[in-house]
């Protein structure tokens, strides 16, 4: 008895000491996990737990989000997990996102991990419309979404109707023009074929470097009111804070710049914007809801540290992951270059495969046709000579018959004719007799003649036989000779990895010479990229000229019309900042 108390005792005690935890399912771009958390955790504890299962170090840009009465909040890094107003339900679920965006993603963006995340995001919020993106540039993006997701085009495989199921152009795009779904596809495809070459990663960096320049890319919207109660949106972004119309989320009416802001503050539900330069006054706007307030302050905070940041020399931490990248990225072009030889030669060897086939193809049909042409010979042959034997049978026969026709002659002529009668008639006989043995001679000579003709045709017949039979002899000597080079050739794929044994000798030791080497070549990618850039410029108002006469007018929304008279004008992203700062 005492013995099981004390037991009990035992194993309650051992129960409180185990701690409490509970369940936490966290949905990335692209996945969902679930982990176990203790009670005690705070949101960093579970950020560096999600951050260290991606494999992701540039942790700056990112944040767990979740939302509470139809408001989106952010879990606190030095707050306990359970102390935030999160639902009491399990799992509590929590949204890995992109909280902070960069200024310039292929200089801020150095994992690739990272770089897929952004892009994943970014895709999504263009086409759920929460960024704004004109037709042809929605083409364009598309492209390379399917090149980032397919590889590079085949035609082969990538035929009519691949992209059906595909969601890569907003609804408002698709709405917008008189076009079917195969039309659209023909021109991002037109598009895709030109990115033959890119890899995955390089493709969704391409999309993000023309996402950039959207107006409301990474830009955060607030509804607000000013001191006069009038009712203004507040963008919060990495460049500053800007202040929009509610009707126009595309063109901010004025910009503050991080750099030229001396202090942000808030009491209550005032926010305060003081300038740098003190002549400028000071702006004020009032916000609905003290979590909003909050949420705008957070990040005003975050995007000035990072605006900060990219202003000064890079980290330790930063230098190591970028040295690392720059490797990286010299390995996986060594790499894709070997693939790449490999890959053309695997094909040359193929087309030489193919072409040898070809030839020994028409080798055989050679083959066969000489051999009809001398199965031809041999029966014409065999009928010359046919006829001969028959003629020269005839002209023997008609010898003869001139023979005795002869001695029939010198027969009468030695018989004596009594009589006058006798001796005329004998005298017309002979006279017949000769005409008939001159005759007949001259049929022999014409049958020995035509005898004689026949044989030469024989003969020219066996001679055309003889080299028909040498012809079919080369033509079978060298079908024998390309058989062996066939089966070499076709042997050839298989013989590719040893091409692997050189690469594999190759060191991947990076030397000062190799880095410089890249340096230049990276040089010489951005000339090339300002002049992609002004080709693909070149490329989206072609488009653009192209698939205007399909638009429906009345169904271009007010962001189209404002788009579109900010193109009219030469306004950019950037310069109309520039304008309104």
């Amino acid at each position: 008895m005492a013995g099981a108390i004390a037991s009990r005792m035992s194993f309650s005690s051992l129960k409180r000491k185990q701690p409490k935890t509970f369940t936490v399912r966290i949905a990335t771009m692209d996945a969902e996990m679930e982990f176990s958390c203790e009670v005690k955790w705070k949101g960093k504890d579970l950020f560096d737990l999600v951050c260290r299962t991606l494999g992701l170090r540039e942790t700056w840009f990112f944040g767990l989000q979740y939302t509470i009465k139809d408001t989106v909040a952010w879990l606190k890094m030095d707050k306990k997990v359970l102390d935030h107003d999160v639902p009491t339900e399990e799992p509590k679920t929590f949204h890995f996102l992109a909280k902070f965006y960069p200024e310039n993603a292929e200089e801020e963006l150095v994992q690739e991990i990272t770089q897929h995340l952004f892009f994943l995001q970014v895709k999504k919020q263009i086409l759920d419309e929460k960024i704004y993106c004109p037709p042809e540039a929605s083409v364009l993006l598309a492209s390379y979404a399917v090149q980032a997701k397919y590889g590079d085009y085949d035609p082969n495989v990538h035929k009519r109707g691949f992209l059906a199921q595909e969601e890569l152009l907003p609804k408002r795009v698709i709405n917008l023009y008189q076009m079917t779904p195969e039309m659209w596809e023909e021109r991002i495809t037109a598009w895709y074929a030109e990115h033959r070459g890119r890899a995955r990663d390089e493709a969704e960096m391409e999309y993000l470097k023309i996402a950039q320049d959207l107006e409301m890319y990474g830009v955060n919207y607030f509804a607000i009111r000013n001191k006069k109660g009038t009712e203004l949106l507040l963008g919060v972004d990495a460049l500053g804070l800007h202040i929009y119309d509610p009707d126009n989320r595309l063109t901010p009416k004025i910009s503050f710049p991080w750099n030229e802001i001396r202090n942000i503050s808030y009491s209550d539900k005032e926010f305060t914007i003081k300038p740098l330069d003190k002549k400028i006054d000071v702006f004020k706007f009032n916000s609905s809801k003290l979590r909003v307030n909050k949420l705008i302050l957070q990040l005003c905070i975050g995007n000035h540290d990072l605006f900060m940041r990219r202003r000064k020399a890079d980290s330790l931490e930063v230098q190591q992951m970028k040295a690392q990248a720059r490797e990286e990225k010299a390995r996986k072009q060594m790499e894709r270059q070997r693939l790449a030889r490999e890959k053309q030669m695997r094909e040359e060897a193929e087309r030489t495969r193919d072409e040898l086939e070809r030839r020994l193809m028409q080798l055989k049909e050679e083959a066969t046709m000489a051999n009809e042409a001398l199965m031809r010979s041999e029966e014409t042959a065999d009928l010359l000579a046919e006829k001969a034997q028959i003629t020269e049978e005839e002209a023997k026969l008609l010898a003869q018959k001139a023979a005795e026709a002869e001695q029939e002659m010198q027969r009468i002529k030695a018989t004596a004719i009594r009589t006058e009668e006798e001796k005329r008639l004998m005298e017309q006989k002979v006279l017949e007799a000769e005409m008939l043995a001159l005759k007949m001679a001259e049929e022999s000579e014409r049958r020995a003649k035509e005898a004689d003709q026949l044989k030469q045709d024989l003969q020219e017949a066996r001679e055309s036989e003889r080299r028909a039979k040498q012809k079919l002899l080369e033509i079978t000597s060298k079908s024998s000779y390309t058989q062996p080079m066939n089966s070499s050739t076709t042997a050839v794929p298989t013989d590719l990895p040893s091409f692997n044994l050189i690469s594999e000798s190759l060191s991947f030791d990076f030397k000062d010479t190799d880095m410089k080497r890249l340096s230049m070549e990276i040089e010489k990618e951005k000339v090339e990229y300002m002049e992609k850039s002004k080709h693909l410029q070149e490329q989206l108002n072609e488009l653009k000229t192209e698939i205007e006469a399909l638009k429906l007018k009345e169904r271009e929304t007010a962001l189209d019309i404002l788009h579109n008279e900010n193109s009219s004008r030469g306004n950019s992203k950037h310069n109309t900042i520039k304008k309104v700062s």
